[in-house]
């Protein structure tokens, strides 16, 4: 023991010790910057080899949009070309079509364009399938006059089907609005009395109200760009109403417009637009818990009262076939 102490205390042990430690730190030393210069370089490696990646990623996916948008092209135009040989504008089409499309979220030229041409080739596809059911597997042996006039009907009925189609696609879009409007006229009193210009007040709204309605969203968005673009804000108002067309947002506009007009506060308009908003939900919440129980009065006659008969009467029942008669 004594000899172990001796030689920890021992000068020339000691500075051995330390020499050996300076000795192995700058070794170590030299060693890190060594190691952290391959690191360096491998790390620049992969840096540009992702980057070459991505570039060829991107390049890859451009020429895939180039030839998805040659395509779109080359079918808009035979869509064109059918549309304007047969002259389906002026058959299938009116001044509220378009309108109608805008309200379904449907805009553009091309809107108009796919669906008068959607009206003249599904009755024709319709016809032409329905003569091949009718011909070959439903009617074989039928007169060929009364399987044209089958297929002609089928077709004539399929004429409507855009129609309807357009017509569901309006009335859901119309019922998200509602269901959404409420919020958005008590965040834009919001911000308007916070200080905020309608404009401002009309994109903030559009980024908030987007994750309850998207439709809605996408209506604030399309009416912020043209509050900002065209020259009289009543126009952007007249469109948004003209899109949406529910007597909800027309009273909103028309406030709106005259708030525009004659100078009055538009907070003002807004809260009174806001608080009878809210009394219409209330009032239409009200409306369908009262229409509750007379649609419940069929399926209770129908589903309920018989099960509920049959619980009570077949002890009865059991007991009276079970028991024997008289002899």
């Amino acid at each position: 023991m004594e000899s172990l102490v001796e030689t920890l205390t021992d000068r020339q042990f000691l500075v051995a010790v330390l020499a050996a430690i300076s000795a192995a730190a700058i070794v170590f030393t030299f060693g890190a910057q060594f190691a952290d210069g391959k690191d360096m370089k491998s790390r620049i490696r992969k840096v540009a080899s992702e980057r070459e990646r991505l570039r060829t990623d991107e390049l890859a996916r451009l020429r895939g949009e180039d030839k998805k948008a040659g395509t779109n092209a080359r079918r808009k135009d035979l869509i064109q070309k059918v549309v304007d040989k047969f002259s389906l504008k002026k058959a299938f089409a009116d001044e509220q079509t378009g309108l109608k499309l805008a309200q379904a979220g449907y805009r553009g030229p091309n809107a108009v364009m796919t669906y008068v041409f959607l009206r003249f080739v599904i009755p024709l596809g319709v016809f032409l399938f329905a003569l091949f059911y009718i011909k070959f597997i439903f009617m074989p042996e039928g007169m060929l006059f009364l399987q044209i006039v089958y297929a002609f009907g089928a077709g004539i009925l399929s004429s409507y089907l855009p129609v309807i189609l357009l017509t569901n696609q309006i009335k859901k879009r119309q019922d998200s609005i509602r269901r959404a409007w409420s919020d958005c006229l008590d965040l834009m009193l919001l911000c308007v009395e916070s200080g905020m210009s309608i404009e401002a007040a009309f994109q903030k709204v559009s980024n908030e109200i987007v994750s309850q309605s998207p439709e809605l969203g996408e209506e604030m968005t399309l009416t912020t760009a043209e509050l900002n673009f065209l020259e009289s804000r009543a126009k952007a108002y007249e469109n948004m109403a003209k899109r949406i067309n529910l007597d909800e947002v027309k009273s909103v506009m028309t406030a709106l417009i005259q708030s525009e007009r004659y100078g009055t506060s538009v907070g003002t308009s807004l809260r009174v637009m806001a608080e009878e908003g809210r009394n219409m939900r209330m009032m239409e919440a009200e409306k369908k818990a009262a229409s509750l129980p007379p649609k419940l009065t069929v399926p209770l006659i129908l589903f309920f009262l018989p099960v509920l008969f049959i619980v009570i009467m077949s002890p009865a029942m059991i007991t009276v076939f079970s028991t024997p008669g008289p002899a």
